[in-house]
């Protein structure tokens, strides 16, 4: 069976995490442990609540350090909601602008839409060569948002894979997910997303079998 860890650094939605990993079929373990953490067949990286405050309590465990070293070695992580948006350089939020963790250029802001949060089930715009979204890519999934990253400037050069890059729309586009060698992250919450946010975690865990 597929080993999972949930890093559970104090913030996030972290035991409907553990729960719908435990329904795609995975072995999974709620810890902020470094030795359980790099060693999993994957990580998730949960985080609900403010951008500064999620970065505090994820350098404050040296989260900062694992992820890195995760992505640096090929690892599979899964960033899920703000756990998403600290995988960017910065973040800012009512006016604060608070370092992210730069694994992806750029910058989360608000978005630009009358009623914020952006809360409620939402289509997506799947990359053609998606993984994460094979077989649901019509599907519905569950956002409690009010930030997003709304551009990608991220610039591959072969050999390595284009990433792919999901979208949706709330007062205009923004990324809802994204898929770049071993680091991928949703906005959305699949484990709040009923059946079609479990085909979503089954087709992580798929990958990370390979």
């Amino acid at each position: 069976m597929t080993s999972v860890v949930v890093f559970d650094y104090g913030t996030g939605n972290v035991h409907s995490a553990v729960k719908a990993l435990e329904l795609a079929g995975a072995d999974v373990t709620l810890t902020h442990d470094r030795k359980a953490a790099l060693e999993a067949d994957g990580l998730v990286v949960p985080g609900v609540g403010a951008f500064s405050a999620v970065m505090a309590a994820l350098t404050s465990v040296r989260g900062d350090e694992i992820i890195d070293r995760r992505v640096a070695g090929g690892r599979p992580v899964l960033g899920i909601c703000v756990g998403m948006q600290v995988l960017f350089e910065h973040g800012v939020e009512r006016g604060v602008d608070t370092e992210g963790l730069g694994e992806w250029p750029g910058t989360v802001t608000e978005l630009p839409a009358p009623v914020l949060p952006h809360m409620g089930w939402n289509t997506v715009s799947p990359d053609p060569d998606s993984v994460l979204f094979r077989g649901i890519e019509e599907e519905r999934f569950y956002f409690v948002h009010s930030y997003a990253a709304q551009s990608w400037t991220l610039e591959v050069q072969p050999p390595f894979p284009q990433p792919r890059l999901t979208w949706a729309e709330h007062g205009g586009p923004f990324l809802a997910a994204v898929e770049n060698g071993p680091l991928s992250a949703t906005q959305f919450h699949p484990e709040k997303s009923g059946e079609a946010g479990i085909h979503l975690l089954k087709n992580w865990l798929a990958t990370l079998r390979h």
